[in-house]
């Protein structure tokens, strides 16, 4: 009996040791600790537990045959439990330690079972990093651990007496925790405490940035562009373009007169960026360069000012006086980016008026900083060359004799040409459209230039122009009765049309079809088809609305057909810029029946707006308008090949009969034209892969 006794001692003094470092190694798991500590944390730890030892061994001599029945019952129930609860929730130490204790007292060889398989585990991830992460389903669990304590197993308590030594021996070697934090009460963290290392750890992953590709500088030297001056689509290319290759991270500058009649507000708000005095006749005259700098949307414009060639009111006046002022504005755009130590990569001049920049580059600047820069000459008309007499020219430009001559700058023996002699000079021509670069080196459309242009087909390229959708954009346009987007246009335009034949005197009638017309009235844009065509189309069931100025025989022609169809034909003889997006959002059809067309900005705007292009299948006309196709309900407009009136006269017949037949199809393709990207994205990207292929030294 004493044997039996004494046997019982010593299990229950090492079972209740283990209890104490159990009881340690649960507190050090769940505290926020580092990983280093005092030995005085060992020591402590054993102290405490001699004594609880001590204590349990006193109180378990009273039953010593109740003990080891109990600790041979259930260890394993303990070691399942073991291995869930790693961090004991705060529930836990607070409220369950008096049971504890009380179970200590009855049956310390149970409570010693129960923390016995994962003790080694506990205690060396507690010695390594003691974070105070519970999982959800861990800080839940204790609620069940007393449950669990009475279930399976029965090993034997030999075992139980090997598996204590072990966890004793790793509390004096790794734990390395101050025994001051052991003393304190663990708490499980939050859910919110939980979640804070997530939210810090999204918060330091950088934000992808869109690739935009390889940088260029562009200069773009031209004589208008909108808002400051227009007279034609060059001002609109001249705003829209560079601000779109702004927003590929070009940088871009463009330089232009700073004519008398730009608005005062954009005058007031230039600022002073230097002078200076540049040599510019063949006699070294010298004329004062002053440069004026405005920004907006990421593009810097700077403004060349001298009153002896930009007071008069209006841009352009005549050629007699226009090719000194172009001839030095062309000299002063390169002199500035020198004064303005900025060196671009690309020197990107328009039409005839800064055609002989590639010229000046290559000889007067040729040993400059600027000299370097790759030149391209963009033709928005090829009907406007600046040919003048020779002597003119070469006395106010300044040029060497070398380049006039018959392969540059000579036509006709007697004159020059500053456009033919800029395509010469430059490494890249472009065009406002495919069709259009093709169409000007044939004898149809080349003005002259088409065996030059033939010969320098190799770097002749076409690139279809764009419009600003932020201007022309009917879901947020002021001017309009009734504002929206492709799909509220098959309601919301008839407020418009109402809006449109109320404001021009029409008959206010939703079933008529309304027919635009927004041109300069001139030959190009094919007036004498339209004058031909009209008596035919007035039927009782159209309405015409035409807007622009020109000949002076087109806008008689039109005043008279407005007095013959009252309440069906309005001549607006004018160009008015709140008109113009009227008619564009309230006319049903647009007519562009052009002679030749470039590119064409008009169509652009009336699909943007969901009005149907009628037009000829020229330059960027054929380029933008799909045909279309009764059988397959596909294309966005309707067209005709051959200049005659008749094939217009039937082209408009064809659209009048889906029209009033089948609206259905006639929606589809209002949609359709609606949805289509005719914004600059798309051809800027072409314009900045040119520039790239061009400067291939990066």
């Amino acid at each position: 009996m004493t044997v039996v006794v004494l046997f019982v001692k010593i299990i229950i003094y090492n079972t209740i040791l283990w209890i104490g470092e159990r009881e340690m190694a649960k507190k050090i798991s769940t505290r926020k600790t580092t990983a280093k500590s005092s030995s005085t944390a060992k020591k402590t730890s054993v102290k405490n537990a001699e004594a609880e030892v001590k204590a349990s061994v006193k109180e378990a001599t009273v039953e010593p045959k109740t003990v080891a029945k109990e600790e041979a019952v259930k260890p394993k129930a303990a070691v399942k439990k073991t291995a869930k609860a790693k961090t004991p929730e705060k529930k836990e130490t607070v409220e369950a330690k008096p049971e504890a204790k009380k179970e200590e007292a009855v049956k310390p060889k149970s409570a010693a079972k129960k923390k016995t398989a994962k003790a080694k585990t506990s205690e060396k991830k507690a010695a390594v990093k003691a974070k105070p992460v519970v999982k959800k389903e861990e800080a839940a669990e204790p609620k069940t651990e007393v449950k669990e304590k009475t279930v399976k197993a029965k090993p034997a308590a030999k075992k139980a007496e090997v598996e204590v030594k072990e966890p004793v021996k790793k509390v004096e070697i790794e734990t390395k925790v101050p025994a001051k934090k052991v003393a304190v009460k663990a708490e499980a963290p939050s859910k919110k405490e939980v979640a804070e290392p997530q939210i810090a750890v999204k918060q330091d992953i950088p934000m992808e940035q869109p690739d935009l590709g390889p940088r260029r500088s562009v200069a773009f030297i031209g004589s208008e562009c909108y808002p400051f001056v227009k007279t034609g689509g060059l001002g609109d290319v001249m705003y829209a373009l560079p601000k779109a290759l702004a927003k590929l991270n070009l940088d871009v500058k463009v330089i232009l007169p700073r004519y008398k009649c730009i608005p005062q507000k954009y005058q007031e708000k230039m600022e002073y960026r230097g002078s200076f005095y540049m040599d510019l006749c063949a006699d070294g005259k010298q004329y004062y360069v002053g440069i004026m700098e405005y920004q907006e949307d990421g593009v810097v414009y700077d403004f060349i000012d001298n009153d002896e060639f930009f007071s008069w009111g209006d841009p352009y006046t005549n050629l007699i006086d226009d090719i000194p002022k172009f001839c030095y504005f062309g000299k002063a755009a390169l002199a500035a980016l020198n004064y303005l130590d900025w060196t671009p990569d690309i020197v990107h001049c328009h039409d005839w008026q800064a055609a002989l920049v590639p010229l000046y580059l290559r000889t007067c600047f040729s040993d400059t900083n600027v000299g370097r820069a790759i030149a391209v000459l963009t033709i928005h008309n090829l009907r406007f060359q600046g040919v003048y007499d020779r002597k003119t020219i070469q006395y106010w430009s300044g040029l060497p004799d070398y380049v006039f001559n018959k392969d540059c700058m000579i036509q006709n023996w007697l004159d020059a040409n500053m456009l033919k002699g800029g395509i010469t000079y430059s490494n890249k021509v472009t065009t406002v459209s495919n069709t259009y670069a093709w169409e000007i080196q044939t004898e149809e459309y080349g003005e002259g230039l088409e065996e030059h242009l033939r010969y320098h087909n190799n770097k002749v390229l076409g690139i279809v122009n764009g419009i600003d959708t932020d201007i022309w954009n009917p879901a947020t346009d002021k001017l309009l009765a009734s504002k929206y987007d492709a799909e509220s246009a098959i309601k919301n335009k008839k407020a418009n049309k109402k809006a449109l034949q109320e404001s021009l005197g029409l008959d206010v009638d939703d079933n008529k079809m309304v027919i635009g017309l927004i041109s300069r009235l001139t030959n190009q844009k094919g007036l004498d088809l339209v004058n031909d065509v009209i008596p035919g189309i007035m039927d009782g069931n159209t309405q015409v609305v035409v807007l622009g100025t020109g000949d002076a025989q087109y806008e008689d022609t039109f005043r008279y057909y407005e007095d013959k169809y009252k309440g069906s034909f309005c001549a607006y003889i004018a160009y008015n810029e709140n008109v113009a997006h009227n008619i564009y959002a309230g006319c049903d059809a647009l007519l562009v029946p052009s002679r030749f067309e470039p590119c064409g900005l008009t169509q652009l705007i009336s699909m943007r707006y969901g009005a149907v292009p009628i037009v000829r299948e020229t330059g960027g006309l054929k380029d933008t308008v799909q045909p279309y196709n009764a059988f397959e309900n596909t294309g966005n407009g309707f067209t005709f090949d051959r200049y005659e009136s008749g094939l217009l006269y039937d082209a408009i017949n064809r659209a009048k009969t889906l029209y009033f037949e089948n609206r259905v199809y006639w929606d589809d393709m209002v949609v359709r034209d609606m949805n289509k990207d005719v914004s600059w994205e798309q051809s800027a990207k072409q314009y900045k892969d040119m520039y790239v292929e061009l400067t291939p030294r990066y």
